[in-house]
């Protein structure tokens, strides 16, 4: 078998928070005066919280302090989590679920990797809380993807070497953060015809060749 662990990106590929975190965050731009809207909210997919609320603010004419958008974060991340309160095992797809029990059948090492800090708290509410042989998410990492720096972690946590390891993703910049961290990377969603992707899925249950 060409792989021995399969690391995967959370949102859009195990799940879809998508819609939580743009309520979220547009939300708060509502409140701070800001245009916000889900062409914008695609700009987000794949980077930090941070990241994300600089996106955001460009679109306003004010600037703002460090501790002031240290406060908005939290705010959307507030909000962001009180909405995934709604989350439950329904929100885990029989596609995906089917195809997690395969692979694990089958031996491989299965790990998360994810630039959330609420990676945890979405696996329990979604039913997967102790699923994973590892989780590598926002709150081990220093840098967000396109860094390869949290599919490193992924691998290092389960004992695998990166060219052993397929991550699967939906966003650009976490095929990018896969390909420079020297892995074979399977995009699908936003993602799919990405040409550094070594497979082009349109689901999960396609990665089951390998089980």
């Amino acid at each position: 078998m060409k792989y021995q662990g399969i690391i995967f990106d959370l949102d859009g590929v195990i799940c879809s928070t998508d819609e939580y975190h743009y309520r979220a965050w547009k939300a708060l731009a509502e409140r701070l005066g800001i245009p916000f809207d889900r062409e914008r909210n695609n700009l987000l997919r794949g980077v930090s919280r941070m990241q994300s609320l600089e996106i955001i603010l460009e679109k306003g004419d004010k600037t703002y302090t460090d501790e002031e958008k240290a406060a908005f974060a939290e705010e959307k991340n507030t909000l962001y989590r009180q909405l995934l309160g709604q989350m439950s095992a329904a929100d885990l797809s029989d596609d995906v679920k089917t195809t997690l029990t395969a692979l694990r059948g089958a031996g491989l090492r299965l790990a998360v990797g994810s630039s959330s800090k609420n990676t945890p708290f979405i696996l329990e509410r979604i039913g997967l809380g102790s699923f994973f042989d590892a989780v590598a998410d926002g709150n081990c990492i220093t840098h967000s993807k396109p860094h390869p720096e949290v599919f490193l972690k992924a691998a290092e946590m389960i004992e695998l070497p990166p060219a052993a390891c397929l991550v699967v993703e939906d966003a650009h910049a976490g095929v990018e953060a896969a390909v420079a961290g020297g892995f074979d990377c399977a995009a699908m969603g936003d993602a799919k015809e990405d040409p550094r992707a070594a497979y082009h899925l349109t689901q999960v249950s396609e990665l089951g060749f390998m089980s």
